[in-house]
């Protein structure tokens, strides 16, 4: 069976496009658009992480400004929240994640205002995406949503599995999946008989961050495969599908590097324009 890819590149290419026409129209009208980033800690992996974010900002002119620390106790984090919920000149606040241990990240995420909630973490934001009536999305999921819709593969009466039940991907995507019609099966570590909850389904969604782990003989026929998973060793990023085993059975699979990740970065900057919006009526 020949596979088409599902390029997240390109179409992470065609949004921020579009978005730097919105920002561009929005300076020209006295608007400025802001995201502010909080990184803590020496983690080298966030350090990376907060960089490209800044690039992509700067790339379609969001102003971007950043707060590190080396080391700061939860309470003064806390405070540091407060100060940029009351910042006029701040639209969008992105605490990278992981937070170190002596940091509860539900509180920090929770102190978030949620119109300033770029990562769609707030569990205001989160529990209006289980009640249909959000706008606002977290960005990896997001990103997942909209590569299906690109593509034309529709959601509503799939059979759906999602191989990861985390809060930043498995549990807000599976809510939007189903309010889009999907019929959809989580698979976690405790589950009994994952592979044959795995092959059944039309679409596999799956981030566990261990590299081949989907084989080919885990999907069915014409099965679409979306991998999240990013794990770096010797011979660059890799993915946690077994790549040229199980595109030789798929209609539709994404790349790693060039699926998802491009998507998760442009839907962060797509949400820092909706909370901009939210915040200034006149913006619209």
């Amino acid at each position: 069976m020949s596979t088409m890819i599902l390029d997240g590149k390109a179409l992470a290419q065609k949004i921020t496009d579009e978005l730097s026409h919105i920002v561009a129209d929005y300076k020209e009208r006295g608007f400025s658009p802001k995201l502010a980033t909080v990184l803590v800690g020496e983690d080298p992996a966030s350090r990376v992480y907060v960089n490209l974010k800044k690039k992509d900002s700067e790339k379609i002119g969001i102003d971007y400004e950043e707060f590190y620390y080396r080391d700061i106790s939860e309470e003064d984090l806390l405070l540091l929240i407060d100060d940029l919920n009351e910042r006029n000149d701040i639209h969008g606040i992105l605490v990278q994640l992981p937070l170190p241990r002596h940091i509860d990240s539900n509180k920090i995420l929770e102190r978030i205002d949620p119109l300033k909630d770029v990562d769609g973490f707030n569990p205001l934001n989160v529990g209006r995406i289980l009640l249909n009536i959000s706008d606002l999305f977290p960005c990896t999921p997001k990103g997942i949503v909209k590569i299906l819709d690109e593509y034309k593969i529709p959601i509503e009466g799939s059979d759906i599995t999602i191989i990861n039940r985390s809060n930043i991907i498995g549990k807000p995507l599976a809510a939007m999946l189903i309010n889009r019609g999907g019929t959809v099966t989580v698979v976690h570590s405790k589950t009994k008989n994952p592979k044959e909850k795995i092959k059944n389904a039309d679409i596999v969604i799956i981030g566990v961050g261990k590299i081949n782990f989907l084989t080919g003989d885990m999907v069915k026929e014409g099965a679409v495969v979306v991998d999240v998973g990013i794990t770096r060793d010797l011979n660059g990023i890799r993915g946690d599908v077994k790549y040229d085993e199980v595109s030789k059975k798929t209609s539709y699979i994404t790349p790693v590097p060039g699926g998802v990740g491009p998507m998760t970065r442009a839907m962060l900057l797509e949400n820092l324009i909706i909370c901009f919006s939210k915040q200034n009526d006149c913006a619209k």
